[in-house]
């Protein structure tokens, strides 16, 4: 046992839920965006604007997401060179065996998932038996790949079955009960957002789309822009945009120390989700990633546009079809986006501020 500990410290492989389900997971997700994401937004740019040249580009980018993936994943585990590289493959294969489902029917959404469990096993074989022999070059990459691809084909389809099961019944509880539903996807989604975990990669795991995937826009934005509002007395204007444009998870720090500074975010949340479902029937049908992003680079807000002129493939095998937005779109967009978290996240602020909950101080960036 000891050899073996001795074995694994020395190959850098730490075997932990933040080595697996932060690291490897948050640098999945941006993965995803690097190349399906920004593939998504430019070829709905090039759609609309008659662009082939930017068309052609966005599809390059959105082919490559699974190697994409797995090279992030790798390179959050720190693998050497070799195993990093050979993570393109392993990636590829885990997405597109894990897009589809075993089940007739069923649009696979579990790639990502997919790519999440049979990366890091690939990517830890392959560091362990990194270097160890005199034909590096070979055995290393044939590790990697082997087993990720073997693994791919084995388990990937299930992966996929499992992960669009789970989606579908999210988002099939969000339409019988937009109102209750919107609360908890909003709230757990929004939540996610601000830990040090990936809401974004939560979100395409799952193929979120549809109600579901704007009651998750909901939440995430309550968290960020709400804790961009809420702190701006201690962090002014690099605040409230590194905040309101980059990651309420900068405040994660001040929520270990006090954790009531993250109840007006989820209050708003609760608030705002069920708004978004029952009243303006907002509708993520973009990529299923977007729905996790809040107003991060604005797209969650990006990727409610693209659903509207042009829906992804896991949206429209939900049944969205592209529409044109009118004024009534656009204003339940902007309000829950940004109007809603910025004035009710202020008001709750208010109210613990004054009965001692949240003191001077308690939300002060580094």
């Amino acid at each position: 046992m000891e050899k073996l500990k001795a074995f694994l410290k020395r190959k850098d492989i730490v075997i932990s839920g933040r080595r697996y389900g932060i690291d490897a997971l948050g640098a999945m997700a941006q993965g995803l965006f690097c190349s399906l994401l920004i593939g998504t937004i430019v070829k709905t740019l090039g759609e609309k604007t008659g662009l082939q040249f930017l068309v052609d580009v966005g599809s390059y980018a959105s082919a490559m997401s699974g190697a994409a993936m797995a090279i992030a994943i790798g390179w959050a585990l720190k693998a050497p060179p070799l195993v990093l590289f050979s993570l393109a493959t392993v990636g590829y294969a885990a997405n597109a065996l894990g897009s589809t489902s075993l089940v007739e029917g069923w649009t696979g959404s579990g790639g990502p998932l997919a790519v999440l469990f049979i990366a890091i096993i690939a990517a830890e074989f392959g560091k362990a038996v990194s270097k160890e022999t005199k034909i590096d070059i070979l055995v290393t990459p044939l590790v990697t790949i082997l087993i990720g691809v073997g693994l791919s084909a084995l388990i990937a389809p299930a992966i996929g079955t499992a992960a669009t099961a789970i989606g579908n019944i999210i988002m099939w509880a969000t339409d019988l009960q937009p109102f209750f539903m919107g609360i908890i996807v909003s709230v757990v989604i929004g939540m996610a957002l601000t830990l040090p975990i990936s809401s974004a990669a939560i979100c395409a795991a799952f193929g979120l789309t549809g109600l579901a995937g704007g009651a998750a826009v909901a939440g995430c934005c309550a968290n960020m822009v709400g804790f961009a509002v809420l702190s701006f007395k201690e962090n002014r204007w690099g605040g409230l945009v590194s905040q309101g444009i980059g990651t309420s998870m900068l405040q994660m720090g001040n929520i270990v120390k006090n954790p009531r500074i993250w109840l007006p975010a989820i209050l708003t949340s609760a608030i705002t989700g069920p708004i978004a479902t029952c009243v303006f029937r907002l509708e993520m049908n973009g990529s299923p990633v977007s729905a996790g992003m809040g107003t991060c680079g604005l797209v969650g807000q990006i990727g409610v546009w693209t659903g509207w002129l042009s829906p992804s493939e896991k949206a429209i095998a939900n049944g969205a079809v592209a529409i044109t937005p009118g004024v009534f779109e656009w204003i339940g967009l902007i309000l829950i986006s940004f109007v809603l978290p910025a004035v009710l996240c202020w008001a709750f602020g208010i109210l613990f501020r004054n009965i001692g909950w949240i003191k001077e101080g308690d939300l002060k960036l580094d």
